[in-house]
């Protein structure tokens, strides 16, 4: 792998079933890991996969070789993982994209139920609908009357076509039944900049790169899209609370190994990446690239996962978004 990074970290292997390359109880991690990680170095998934392989490192003393395959919508990387051996030495992150999102958006190369095995969620980024400070649009309430006053006039932007804050911007259309235009960004910062210039009037984009612009009063943050308030600004609505009831829409990423990796692996990697995502050192370093620490079992991530992809197909469907 002439693209891999040897870091001196641990074992992220991981499996629900046991196959013929079962983990000996007490021997895993014997040799180093591969840990794939599907996006390009510096974004916030791989600072945290990189400060877990640090840290497991410290716990399993075995090397983790951290090999970024980004693309696809992150989909190259996971279905490198998919292809890999069940035998607990590969590993790889994958975030709501790869896993929920695109199974209805695109023709994949694999089946996120049958091809992967969940180890461990990792983390929510919480999504947030902000407003220009002049276009008079103070709530979701005031944001819900005026596109029904005037069907199909009210733009947003989001990070572009298919991805998850595009597809929330539809899943508010069908609940509320109002019109919106999207209006698709390489990025959530250039969709912030456009409200704070007035270009456009709302925007639904990451909670971390909108909220220095609300603090500052540049632009109004109407409310956040998960069903429960974030750790990040407590101080901002839900949905539900402004008055959307049912509304639920968070990005978010984990673990996830070949399907039929030993389930000795997916147990001790599960209960390393719980210890560590609660370190408080690493829980501040993730908060500060906008990923708000979420893990729990390895059945809960993969109930998760099964959860989502109707979820997700349904606002893919809704809004007739195609993969480039």
């Amino acid at each position: 792998m002439t693209r891999a990074i040897l870091i001196f970290a641990a074992a992220f292997a991981a499996g629900i079933a046991s196959g013929p390359a079962a983990a000996q109880a007490g021997s895993y991690p014997a040799k180093a890991i591969r840990f794939i990680v599907p996006f390009a170095p510096g974004g916030s998934a791989d600072t945290i996969g990189r400060l877990l392989a640090l840290e497991m490192a410290k716990s399993l003393a075995q090397p983790m070789l951290v090999d970024n395959r980004p693309g696809g919508g992150g989909t190259i990387g996971v279905d490198a993982v998919a292809k890999a051996a069940p035998d607990g030495y590969t590993i790889g992150i994958a975030a709501t994209g790869a896993l929920a999102i695109n199974v209805t958006l695109m023709k994949l190369a694999y089946d996120p139920l049958k091809d992967l095995a969940p180890v461990s969620k990792l983390a929510d980024i919480p999504m947030v609908i902000v407003a220009y400070s002049g276009s008079g649009i103070d709530s979701v309430k005031d944001l819900i009357a005026r596109a029904k006053a005037k069907p199909g006039s009210l733009a947003y932007g989001t990070t572009g076509i298919g991805s998850a804050m595009h597809l929330s911007g539809e899943i508010l259309k069908v609940i509320t039944g109002v019109e919106l235009v999207h209006i698709g960004y390489k990025g959530s910062a250039p969709a912030v900049m456009d409200v704070v210039a007035g270009q456009i009037p709302i925007a639904i984009v990451d909670l971390t790169s909108a909220l220095p612009h609300v603090r500052s009063g540049r632009i109004k943050a109407l409310a956040t899209l998960g069903a429960q308030r974030t750790v990040t600004a407590p101080d901002l609505p839900t949905m539900a609370e402004a008055g959307v009831p049912g509304f639920d829409a968070v990005g978010w990423f984990g673990i996830v190994a070949p399907g039929g990796t030993p389930r000795d692996a997916i147990g001790k990697l599960n209960g390393e990446i719980n210890r560590i995502m609660r370190l408080p050192d690493i829980r501040e370093k993730s908060l500060a690239v906008g990923a708000e620490p979420a893990t729990g079992t390895a059945e809960e991530f993969g109930v998760l996962i099964a959860a989502e992809i109707p979820k997700w197909g349904q606002a893919v469907r809704a809004s007739g978004a195609k993969a480039n």
